[in-house]
């Protein structure tokens, strides 16, 4: 009997102490915990702020800051394109950056108004914030994730970057986030339908929360804070240039009593952007190439160089072979806003290059006051910007004029085809002080660019009278090509 007693009395200690070890430490069910966890700013650069240094006067386009102020103290955070306010000037934009570590930057178009000395200075960088996380435990029904966001210790939801010299009192700017802004998806079993807050911070974080309204038993959650219309705001920055500020998140998943399951932290750094730049310089490349054969609907006997257009002994009968010549020009530029190609001669073609005073013969078709020249063309309303048809044969109509024919298409000012037998143009007369830019007046363009190997022919016709005096005529036709950058 008495061992009897003693057996119970040792069991009864036992499962005394056993339920006691139980209490102290009870036992743990699920030691699964949230994995794969990572944060991703869609815009990871810090906020640009800084300070005015003096009075600057409206429609001022250099803009200096102070050098001895926080965080910023040069330009060394700022890009060409950025959106910058700079006092009461609420959007100017950065259009370069002279010195990358000084202290001046430029804007476009000036300052609307004026800005006071000591007035801000600041760029802002916002954007989504991106949390994606494994859970390890089940959420019950009505349980909810929770993502704390770290807030600056004071205005913290102003649309405006904030800055404190500790990294413990920095934060970002909620910029009026509401939950429209704002998702969460996955998860094996969710229904992301329930509750949904996102209460700005006070000092203690921004606090962005989900209910599932049934049981989400496993998987990947994501959280998204922010949207195309409005994100968080990026502090300024803390650490130095180059070295990023690295931001603690926390992750939690809690039951609708709101008894938490699960925590994890997760980072996110942000730094300043890295503006990789290079100049390319404009290109232009233009070639005058000498031909032989048909353009224009003519086919010619002649050949051409690039800087000579032969006549050789030319009869006063007009034929189609000994009478037609052509060139081809061909452009190519990098400019995205076109080019214009001009032409202009020296002159009209002077007997032994003498002067061909005024536009037009003062009697005949080859006396142009004390010079003989062979004429430029003279039909109907032509001249260098006015186009008229020769005809077929040129008939009684005599001189030099030319026409084109392009190869590639919409880059002549017009083509021999345009409207009746054979169009064409005198060049503009440079003695005569005719304008080869005027409008009409050039030979190819394009609007717009960049352009490779654009080409067209220049096609060259003469015609001399019967009585033309013999000797040697020439003068110079000279092409302009002007990319437009």
């Amino acid at each position: 009997m008495k061992k009897t007693i003693s057996s119970l009395l040792i069991g009864a200690l036992l499962a005394q102490a056993f339920f006691s070890l139980a209490l102290f430490r009870p036992m743990e069910i699920d030691q699964a915990v949230i994995t794969a966890a990572t944060a991703t700013l869609s815009n990871p650069r810090r906020s640009y702020m800084s300070t005015v240094n003096g009075a600057h006067v409206a429609g001022a386009g250099i803009i200096a800051i102070n050098a001895d102020v926080n965080p910023e103290s040069t330009v060394q955070g700022l890009f060409p394109g950025d959106t910058v306010m700079v006092g009461p000037n609420g959007s100017e934009t950065v259009s370069s950056i002279p010195t990358y570590n000084g202290t001046n930057f430029v804007i476009s178009g000036g300052l609307n108004v004026g800005a006071s000395d000591n007035d801000l200075v600041i760029a802002t960088q916002s954007g989504t914030l991106s949390v994606t996380f494994t859970i390890g435990s089940a959420i019950s029904a009505n349980g909810y994730v929770e993502l704390t966001i770290p807030d600056p210790s004071a205005t913290q939801s102003d649309g405006r970057p904030n800055y404190d010299a500790t990294l413990a009192n920095a934060g970002f700017d909620s910029n009026g986030i509401t939950v429209a802004n704002t998702t969460t998806s996955g998860g094996n079993g969710c229904t992301w339908s329930g509750a949904e807050t996102f209460t700005a911070g006070t000092g203690n974080g921004h606090v962005y929360s989900f209910v599932t309204t049934t049981q989400c038993n496993s998987g990947t959650i994501t959280m998204v804070v922010g949207d195309g219309t409005k994100g968080l705001v990026n502090p300024g920055r803390i650490g130095a240039v180059g070295t990023a500020d690295v931001y603690q998140l926390n992750i939690k998943t809690k039951t609708s009593a709101g008894v938490e399951i699960e925590t994890r932290d997760v980072s996110v750094a942000i730094v300043e952007g890295v503006l990789v730049s290079a100049n390319v310089d404009e290109t232009l490349s233009f070639t005058v190439a000498g031909r032989t054969g048909a353009a224009c609907g003519a086919t010619s006997t002649l050949t051409t160089s690039a800087s000579t257009v032969p006549w050789g002994v030319l009869s006063t009968t007009y034929a189609s072979g000994t009478h037609n010549a052509s060139q081809e020009l061909t452009l190519s530029t990098n400019s995205t806003s076109g080019y214009e190609v001009y032409a202009q001669e020296t002159d009209q073609m002077g007997l032994n290059g003498n002067v061909c005073t005024g536009a037009t013969p003062s009697s005949g078709q080859y006396t142009f006051s004390a010079g003989t020249c062979i004429r430029d063309v003279g039909v109907g309303s032509i001249s260098h910007i006015v186009a008229a048809d020769w005809g077929a044969t040129p008939g009684v109509n005599y001189g030099l004029g030319y026409s084109l024919e392009e190869q590639d298409a919409g880059i002549a000012e017009f083509e021999y085809n345009d409207s009746g037998s054979w169009l064409a143009k005198q060049f503009a007369d440079q003695e005569s002080t005719e304008d080869e830019t005027a409008d009409g007046a050039e030979i190819m363009s394009r609007a717009t660019g960049p352009v490779s190997a654009d080409n067209l022919y220049v096609c060259y016709r003469i015609n001399i009278p019967t009585d033309q005096p013999s000797g040697y005529y020439y003068n110079v036709v000279k092409y302009t090509a002007v990319p437009i950058f």
